[in-house]
C-alpha cells in the first residue's frame, strides 16, 4: 500500500509518500481500507514537533488521525463489524497512520457510516466535530439561552460549532470573511461579523467565546465577555484569564462518543458538512499547506484511493 511518512520534524515538505506495509489486525482490531482522510491543524503541529511532549512519536512516523473507509479484515473477538462495512474513526495522534491506503485500529474506535453519508463527509467529522462539541459543552459549559461568539465560523471546527450551539438553543455570533458570511448564516449564526472590515469589540454580554485564532483575536475577546464568562481556546496552551473571567485550552483526545452523536444528527438531516477541497494522496503536502493558510472553508480532505486530481468546492 501507499502511505505518508516523516523521518524528521518540519513543515509539509518533510512528508513523503511511499510504500508501506499494512499491519494485520490483532485481537479486537480491524484493518480498514482507507478511502478518505481529514486534515487537521493538529497534523501540522505534530509534523512540526510542537506536540511531542503531549503526543510522543517515533520515526518514521505516519501522520494523520481522521479517516473513513471499508473494513477489510476483522481480528479475533470483534463482533460488531464485518468485512465490507463502511466506517469512520480516529487513530490516536501517537499512532497516526490515516494518510495511507489502510490503517489498523481498535474496533471500538469505529462507527458505521449512514448510507446517505459519503466517505469524504465522514472523514471530515472526527476531530473537527468532536473538538467543537467538547469546546462548547465540556470546556465552555454552554447552556440554552446563552450567547456564544465563534471565531472563524467557516472553518472546520467553527462550522460544526455554529450548528451545535444553535441546536442547543444558544444565540450564536460568528466571525468570518466576507466571502463566507452567507455560509455561516446558513449554518445557523444569528449574527455575523466580517472580521476583515468590522470589529467585534462592540459586542457585550457574551457567555462563551470559542477561540480558533489566538493572538490579537484572543486578546480582544476578553472585554466582550460578561462577568464570569469563559473562553475555550484551541490555540493558547497557557491562556491567562483576567479578573473574574475564565479560560481553558481545549485538549481533544477521543472522538468515539462525538462520532455517535454526529451520525445521529446527520441521519436526522440536521448536520451540514462543509468541504473546502479534496486532494489525492500523492498531494498530501498541498493538502497540509492548504490547512496551514488558516483560510480553508470547512474541511480539507485527502482521498486515499481512486483519485487523480484535487477537487474544489
Amino acid at each position: 500500500m501507499k502511505g505518508a511518512t516523516i523521518h524528521s520534524f518540519g513543515g509539509p515538505e518533510v512528508v513523503e509518500i511511499g510504500d508501506a506495509a499494512a499491519q494485520e489486525p490483532r485481537a479486537r482490531e480491524v484493518l480498514v481500507g482507507v478511502e478518505a482522510a481529514g486534515v487537521n491543524p493538529l497534523d501540522l503541529k505534530i509534523i512540526a514537533g510542537y506536540m511531542k511532549e503531549f503526543f510522543p512519536v517515533e520515526f518514521p512516523y505516519a501522520p494523520g488521525t481522521d479517516f473513513s473507509g471499508i473494513v477489510q479484515v476483522v481480528g479475533a473477538d470483534v463482533e460488531n463489524l464485518k468485512a465490507g462495512d463502511r466506517v469512520v474513526g480516529r487513530s490516536s495522534p501517537e499512532r497516526g497512520g490515516a494518510f495511507a491506503q489502510s490503517v489498523t485500529i481498535h474496533a471500538t474506535d469505529l462507527r458505521i457510516i449512514p448510507a446517505n453519508m459519503s466517505l469524504e463527509q465522514a472523514a471530515a467529522l472526527p476531530t473537527a466535530f468532536g473538538t467543537a462539541r467538547q469546546a462548547l459543552f465540556e470546556t465552555g459549559r454552554l447552556r440554552h439561552g446563552q450567547k456564544v461568539l465563534i471565531h472563524a465560523g467557516a472553518g472546520g471546527v467553527g462550522s460544526f460549532a455554529i450548528q451545535l450551539a444553535r441546536r442547543a438553543g444558544a444565540h450564536v455570533v460568528a466571525t468570518a470573511s466576507a466571502a463566507n458570511l452567507e455560509l455561516v448564516r446558513n449554518l445557523g449564526a444569528h449574527e455575523v461579523i466580517d472580521y476583515r472590515s468590522q470589529s467585534f469589540a462592540h459586542l457585550s454580554g457574551i457567555d462563551l467565546v470559542l477561540d480558533t485564532v489566538g493572538g490579537e483575536t484572543l486578546a480582544t475577546s476578553w472585554p466582550v465577555l460578561r462577568s464570569g464568562g469563559r473562553i475555550a481556546t484551541l490555540i493558547d496552551f497557557a491562556i491567562q484569564p483576567p479578573g473574574d473571567k475564565s479560560g481553558e485550552f481545549v485538549f481533544f483526545r477521543s472522538a468515539t462518543d462525538s462520532l455517535s452523536e454526529a451520525m445521529e444528527i446527520f441521519r436526522a438531516g440536521r448536520l451540514q458538512i462543509v468541504t473546502d477541497s479534496i486532494f489525492p494522496l500523492d498531494e498530501v503536502r498541498a493538502a497540509l499547506e492548504k490547512v496551514a493558510t488558516g483560510h480553508a472553508r470547512g474541511k480539507v480532505i485527502i482521498r486515499a484511493k481512486h483519485s487523480s486530481q484535487k477537487e474544489r468546492y
